[in-house]
């Protein structure tokens, strides 16, 4: 049969006309080399994942690649998710890709420019050597499994789309003409292979409702909507096309939700394509599905800290007894196993939430990016080590359990990208406002109005933030800062003078005025504690002081007596950031949930007086 590919999708009336949508963003994100993180917490996190990233062995890394190439290897093979024998080898490597890549853009650190390059240059080896565009650590036959049994292997296209993404973001960072080059083979050994398939085949290949679906398939769309982009050939615009599924978009678009069941992380990356379509096409249809998705996820399947995933309602496969996947919306109580909230889904979700604000700039969305910046994706990461957690429970008593050095698998692929990435998220623009809706010390230049805004501060322990204008000349704009839900009484000083304005929560603070050289603004955030209850039963509750997620040090299940009121005036701050719980006649030491290491911990507390 004639290929669906070819014979049935029309382009889009924007692939005559590629810019008619171009105007998509309201809030434009400064780009990765114009935001610099200063010394701070956060920076000592970016400074342990580089370190880590330093530390990987380049010839390990290729191991699997060369031996599926045919091609000598006398490296040791990599461990966990990596190792020769299993079906996701090769995942890693593209998420080592773009976090080096991510790096260098701002740093242009010539070792790890000279690794990445070399990288590059030994998988187009390996590419060549297989002579089709195909370029993975694992064999061409997983395909032929996928293509005929939809299953019974571990989701080819999911590792495809990584590679594919790592090969892309050598290019758009670090202009690696090569890595495109390989990045256009690989692409159309992909169409290659589908133009073969008639639309029966492809419809069962890619619909992913059962648990743990090993026909998985990444963000394909979205990694070829980007290279559409760049690309402009309209096979490209295709063949993203044909990885979006009307069993899944459809149903989003008119705002129904049917996320229970599915497994988390494979769906929420196609709507992170969802939102790449729709700034490409204009297509309502794709708007639709990704603002529905994103109501639905974080204010019926999220927890506390914008976190997400769980056990599956109707258990088939091992994993879904305890995580990976959603539940049925606004029951959540009953779902606090010691594998929840996935560290790739809470990393991606900040992907689609960024996105949403940039659409927008409305400040519910960055209400969300910074509770789950601090309270999920600080939380994930060792302080110490720079070791990452697969899993982040928040039940009690739990235990941070942090990933082997040399167990790679896909949540430690993730977070070294996200901690390759925590400039982004902080300053956003447009041609009179900046938006800062992250109080992370750094420095961001503005080059289209030749000045610079430094922000200062140790938040969230210090709720005082400032922030320093530097311009060779007057300018004008607007100083957009976010005040937060918890934000219920803010001081705001510019050059030192304490200023009369109104501040509305979940809002931001504008200041808009003539700037001069060395202009000065500060805040400072008055904090208080606060309870987050699960939607199912006020008396599971979380405990928050200002922007920070606190977990109980206790060894045994958190019980607690009385009302909300009660528990909330039986708070304490001490000095040195910890915090007390004098609960009838026990006292409880709390923490910030991202400053919790090794030791037991509970963040949800269940209230029972009788």
């Amino acid at each position: 049969m004639a290929s669906i590919l070819f014979v049935f999708i029309q382009l889009s009336s924007f692939a005559q006309n590629p810019l008619a949508n171009h105007n998509i963003e309201k809030a434009k994100p400064f780009s990765s080399t114009s935001v610099i993180l200063s010394p701070s917490w956060i920076k000592h996190r970016e400074d342990l994942n580089t370190k880590y990233l330093k530390s990987l062995d380049p010839e390990r890394l290729l191991h699997n690649f060369r031996v599926n190439a045919g091609l000598p290897s006398r490296a040791k093979p990599l461990e966990g998710w990596e190792s020769p024998s299993l079906g996701l080898r090769g995942h890693f490597v593209g998420h080592y890709l773009s976090a080096t890549s991510s790096i260098i853009e701002r740093t242009k650190e010539p070792p790890l420019t000279q690794r990445l390059n070399y990288m590059i240059e030994e998988l187009y080896k390996c590419q060549q050597s297989l002579g089709n565009g195909y370029l993975s650590a694992f064999p061409e036959k997983d395909f032929d499994t996928l293509e005929t049994t939809f299953g019974g292997v571990w989701a080819p296209y999911y590792t495809y789309n990584k590679i594919m993404q790592g090969l892309l973001d050598a290019y758009t960072r670090t202009n690696n003409q090569k890595a495109y080059n390989m990045l256009l083979d690989m692409a159309s050994y992909v169409e290659k292979r589908m133009s073969k398939l008639d639309e029966t085949t492809i419809e069962k290949l890619l619909f992913t409702a059962e648990a743990n679906p090993g026909n998985e398939a990444g963000a394909m769309n979205e990694v070829l909507y980007k290279l559409y982009k760049i690309s402009q050939d309209p096979n490209h615009l295709k063949l993203a096309k044909l990885f979006d599924r009307d069993w899944f978009v459809t149903p989003l678009s008119k705002n129904e939700d049917i996320l229970s069941g599915l497994h988390s992380n494979t769906h929420l990356v196609l709507v992170n394509g969802f939102a790449q379509r729709y700034s490409i096409t204009g297509e309502e249809l794709y708007k639709s599905a990704t603002n529905n998705f994103w109501d639905m996820l974080i204010n019926h399947h999220a927890y506390a800290n914008g976190s997400s995933s769980g056990p599956r309602p109707n258990v088939t496969t091992k994993t879904s007894l305890t995580a990976e996947h959603w539940g049925v919306a606004d029951q959540l109580s009953n779902t606090m196993t010691k594998e929840i909230a996935e560290s790739c889904v809470s990393h991606n979700t900040q992907k689609l939430t960024a996105t949403l604000f940039s659409w927008t700039a409305n400040p519910i969305y960055a209400e969300t990016y910074m509770n789950t910046f601090y309270n999920s994706i600080m939380a994930l990461q060792s302080a110490t080590t720079g070791a990452v957690v697969y899993h982040l429970p928040l039940g009690s008593p739990r235990k941070k359990a942090f990933l082997k050095d040399d167990d790679f698998r896909c949540c430690n692929g993730s977070s070294i990208e996200a901690f390759a990435q925590l400039n982004s998220g902080i300053y956003y623009h447009d041609e009179s406002n900046v938006w800062v809706n992250l109080y992370v010390p750094s420095k961001v230049n503005w080059e289209e109005k030749k000045l610079s805004i430094e922000q200062k501060g140790n938040f969230p322990t210090d709720p005082e933030v400032s922030f320093i204008v530097t311009t060779k000349k007057k300018a004008v704009f607007n100083l957009n800062l976010f005040v937060p839900s918890w934000g219920k009484k803010v001081d705001v000083y510019v050059n030192n003078v304490k200023q009369d304005i109104e501040v509305n929560l979940n809002s931001y603070i504008s200041i808009n005025r003539q700037w001069n050289n060395n202009d000065t603004v500060k805040l400072v955030f008055h904090y208080a504690f606060y309870l987050k209850t699960m939607p199912d039963d006020n008396k599971v509750v979380a405990i928050f002081y200002g922007p920070m997620l606190l977990a109980f040090q206790n060894n045994s299940e958190v019980i607690l007596k009385g009302d909300h009121k009660t528990i909330l005036s039986q708070l304490s701050k001490n000095e040195n950031n910890t915090f007390n719980l004098t609960n009838e006649n026990n006292t409880y030491i709390l923490n910030p949930l991202y400053d919790i290491e090794n030791k037991m911990y509970g963040v949800y507390a269940t209230i029972r007086n009788y």
